[in-house]
């Protein structure tokens, strides 16, 4: 049975202003994804330092994103993600607010295509079945705005029930993947869509 869906839309402007940092929504990725870690495990996650992890996480757990959990010998201090997922208010009426998603969102988009690279780059040391699943394709779509919505949204039934942080039933051999979807209308000769 999956676990339930935490989903929050965040409004806080200073919320927002700290997933910005890229090292954060790294961090916040990595626990949705992977459950519960220490500050080093973290680090090595998203290749930073312990300390600097550990600051992060402060930051986090501030606005209500990550929570320290119990350890099994009181030593260590695992931290957990509150949430498995994220909306963002990118038309708020609020300029603060819609400027602060803004900037999380390009900093979500800048993380995408960094693990992309980084994927890229280190392809040939990934053996058998991972490397032949990869993917990378790009479509110009003809679509109205309704439609383009169905698409997306006929797209997230399908991967919704695989995702890592409410995922119970993943079989052995299982691993935590990355999938981006970007849906936007594109100009054409400089103009925007009507």
């Amino acid at each position: 049975m999956a676990a339930p869906e935490i989903r929050r839309t965040l409004s806080d402007p200073a919320a927002l202003e700290a997933l910005a940092h890229p090292v954060r929504l790294d961090l916040l990725s990595f626990l949705m994804s992977h459950g519960a870690a220490t500050a080093s495990e973290c680090a090595r996650a998203v290749d930073d330092n312990p300390s600097n992890c550990s600051y992060h996480l402060r930051v986090l757990a501030k606005h209500g994103l990550v929570e320290p959990v119990a350890s099994d010998d009181g030593r260590e201090r695992p931290w957990q993600a509150t949430v498995t997922g994220l909306s963002l208010d990118l038309d708020s009426e609020d300029p603060s607010v819609a400027a602060s998603a803004t900037a999380m969102l390009e900093a979500s988009l800048q993380l995408d295509y960094q693990l992309a690279r980084e994927h890229v780059r280190r392809r040939d040391r990934i053996e058998g079945e991972w490397r032949d699943v990869d993917a990378h394709a790009q479509y110009g779509l003809r679509v109205t705005p309704a439609e383009l919505q169905s698409i997306v949204e006929r797209i997230d039934a399908i991967v919704r029930p695989y995702i890592a942080a409410t995922r119970a039933d993943a079989p052995d051999g299982a691993a935590v993947a990355s999938l981006s979807l970007l849906a936007f209308p594109r100009p054409t000769f400089g103009e925007e869509p009507r």
